[in-house]
């Protein structure tokens, strides 16, 4: 089945926000009297109800999920385009990849436009969907709103959530070391060091719709 369509996670694979997610965690974290390095872990790859949910069940979840979300969908400070994200999604067709972020669409496109990336045709966001990574409804609505199967997708993800979401999807995946060290990342098929390092083939068989087979077996 041939390669032609690439899935990027957002935060910390074409934007790097960790500066910015992680303040309001450890701010969150202060005032409820958590541990924020165990907040964060959690957090990294996950939609922000899921995250309240695990480490704070004891609050009014929703309440405090509306005042993260209402904070981050104004908070540019501490957000950066990742090197080389706007060059690749330029090249690549727009019926050829697509963005699946934990964040809700408010965030997302925050992001995407003060980085000026291109806005994708494909936007799948937290608030969209009924399950958040590692669930795999994101990346399989993704893939169907591109007329795609899930074997025609390769899934670019940075924390494992997201890699176990690909997996669950029936893809392909590559995972960005960076938010988490390789051996985090073992699950992907392919791992590399950040996103200058995505296989040159990959994109170009995405491009020209040829077949870009994983580097190893899945497992």
């Amino acid at each position: 089945m041939p390669t032609t369509a690439i899935l990027f996670d957002l935060d910390g694979v074409l934007v790097d926000s960790a500066e910015c997610v992680e303040r309001t965690w450890r701010e969150w974290s202060a005032r409820h009297g958590l541990d924020a390095d165990h907040v964060i872990r959690i957090a990294h790859g996950r939609r922000t109800v899921e995250t309240v949910g695990i480490v704070a069940p004891h609050l009014v979840v929703a309440d405090e999920v509306a005042a993260l979300e209402g904070a981050e969908s104004h908070a540019t400070e501490g957000i950066y385009e990742v090197a080389g994200a706007r060059e690749l999604l330029e090249r690549l067709p727009a019926d050829a990849w697509a963005i699946v972020t934990s964040g809700i669409r408010s965030v997302a496109t925050l992001r995407i436009r003060h980085t000026r990336l291109p806005m994708p045709r494909v936007l799948v966001c937290a608030d969209e969907i009924t399950r958040g990574k590692p669930d795999p409804e994101g990346y399989l609505t993704a893939a169907e709103r591109l007329g795609k199967t899930p074997a025609e997708c390769v899934v670019v993800e940075d924390a494992p959530p997201g890699l176990e979401a690909a997996r669950a999807a029936g893809m392909q995946s590559i995972g960005i070391v960076g938010t988490y060290p390789p051996t985090a990342l073992a699950i992907a098929d392919l791992v590399v060091p950040g996103l200058a390092a995505l296989p040159a083939e990959l994109v170009e068989r995405v491009i020209s719709r040829g077949a870009w087979p994983p580097s190893r077996p899945r497992r």
